[in-house]
């Protein structure tokens, strides 16, 4: 079932309507926008970071979720689907419909997507009180950035080069670009 364009839903309303849907769906202030597809690069870049992360996380408190798991900003009345995210809240990890915490969180550009990623969601995504990192990446031009949030609440630009590594502080992690780009081609 389509929503009429001018329809603006609560939260509760966001939710239950969404739990019956077959695609997905990210709200942002009563609005509800449908998720667009994904290429088979931009999955397969996405997996690949799931699957370093979870490997590397596998003994700890954090887990990593990814694709089909929201995430809510409250402050920002919005609740995304970020490609890849890690959370170490043990309310979190008994959540059913969404997450609302998170250390790290990777978005995979797209040209439809990467205006919005840069954009509206990052500036949520700050609004959350844990993130640390937020990280970019453009398997089209194979770059990555990473935005680190400074003690002094500022978030800073760190672009490894294309033989550099990718170092994530938030779960004590580095990772060689050419593992974020495996059987991408």
């Amino acid at each position: 079932m389509g929503l009429p364009a001018s329809v603006h839903l609560n939260v509760d309303e966001y939710l239950g309507w969404e739990a019956q849907q077959r695609d997905k769906h990210e709200y942002v202030s009563g609005e509800v926008y449908a998720m667009v597809g994904v290429t088979r690069c931009n999955v397969a870049v996405a997996i690949n970071v799931v699957n370093i992360l979870s490997g590397h996380l596998r003994d700890s408190l954090c887990r990593v979720y990814a694709f089909d798991m929201k995430l809510r900003i409250e402050a920002a009345n919005a609740f995304y689907y970020p490609d890849v995210f890690v959370t170490c809240n043990a309310n979190d990890h008994q959540a059913g419909d969404f997450m609302s915490s998170t250390v790290l969180v990777v978005e995979v550009l797209s040209p439809s997507t990467a205006g919005d990623d840069r954009g509206e969601k990052f500036a949520a995504y700050r609004k959350l009180p844990g993130p640390r990192e937020y990280v970019l990446i453009d398997p089209d031009r194979k770059r990555i950035e990473c935005f680190r949030r400074s003690e002094d609440d500022l978030w800073v630009l760190h672009e490894p080069g294309p033989d550099q590594s990718l170092t994530l502080h938030s779960v004590d992690l580095r990772i060689a670009g050419e593992d974020v780009f495996r059987r991408v081609d």
